[in-house]
């Protein structure tokens, strides 16, 4: 029965058994899916026990392994005495192939954010159409580490914070609010009237990010790989600036930008 539910054909199968097969695993797939769309689903060790700390977090399903029970115990996580004890298999069912769950599986409600007007101090991550969850993932964790207050993204043209990002996040999911807006220009003029400072990141422009005086609130702005800051986006910031780099590289991954930036504006505004 194992092998009938992870949708690899034996070999030898003729096409029509392995499609026959993929139809019934997606099919399975399916029903496994969490009823309500308001419900969210985390996996891996970091993501879910951050989780099951956070008293915030709704749990409606937790199915965790023999082995992950046992370390849930050891380490005396809350909450773990309401884990549904399973097979490992009965995870992957709920998973696509590739997902790394180390026996842990959470479906969950999402955590409230704070309304955008709510934001009055610190640093804010602003997110300009990324949809990589797995570098949105790695922004929240940067995020988390340099004490960022929020990250801010649109509703449409981003990633849920549930998944592969909250994989990626390894529990920063549970320090760092998320904050959604419908038009991201708009978002940002709220920021402005409450005296947010708005940098816009980009590798050209024109001005040195570490040069710039730097002062809290202050929204540093992130665009997508490749596209970088939208037009829109760019003429609503305060100044588009650069990070300088020493090498012949002169541009960063995103997720690598969100840690570089951050690391210089919290310096900056340390000592300034």
């Amino acid at each position: 029965m194992k092998r009938l539910l992870t949708g690899r054909a034996k070999p030898g199968a003729t096409r029509e058994q392995t499609e026959r097969r993929e139809r019934f695993t997606r099919a399975r797939r399916e029903s496994l899916r969490p009823d309500s769309d308001e419900i969210i689903v985390l996996y891996g060790w970091h993501t879910v026990t951050a989780a099951l700390r956070n008293p915030a977090r709704a749990i409606h399903k937790l199915l965790v392994t023999e082995n992950a029970a046992r370390r849930l115990a050891e380490e005396g996580v809350p909450r773990a005495g309401r884990a549904e004890i399973v097979r490992p298999s009965a995870i992957d069912e709920r998973l696509s192939p590739d997902a790394v769950h180390q026996g842990l599986y959470l479906e969950t409600e999402p955590l409230a954010a704070p309304d955008v007007e709510a934001l009055r101090d610190g640093i804010v991550v602003v997110l300009d159409q990324i949809t990589d969850p797995h570098n949105a993932g790695a922004i929240f964790r940067s995020a988390a580490a340099f004490g960022a207050k929020a990250i801010m993204t649109t509703q449409r043209h981003s990633p849920d914070a549930t998944g592969v990002l909250a994989k990626a996040a390894s529990g920063a999911l549970e320090l760092v609010p998320l904050v959604n807006v419908q038009n991201l220009a708009r978002g940002l003029a709220a920021l402005k009237a409450n005296g947010f400072l708005i940098v816009g990141l980009d590798s050209e422009g024109d001005a040195d990010l570490a040069a710039l005086p730097l002062r809290a609130p202050l929204a540093l702005v992130l665009g997508a790989e490749g596209k970088g800051l939208r037009q829109i986006t760019r003429e609503t910031c305060d100044h588009v600036a650069r990070i300088e780099l020493p090498g012949a590289i002169v541009s960063l991954n995103v997720s690598n930008a969100a840690a570089v930036s951050l690391y210089v504006a919290n310096r900056a505004i340390a000592t300034g």
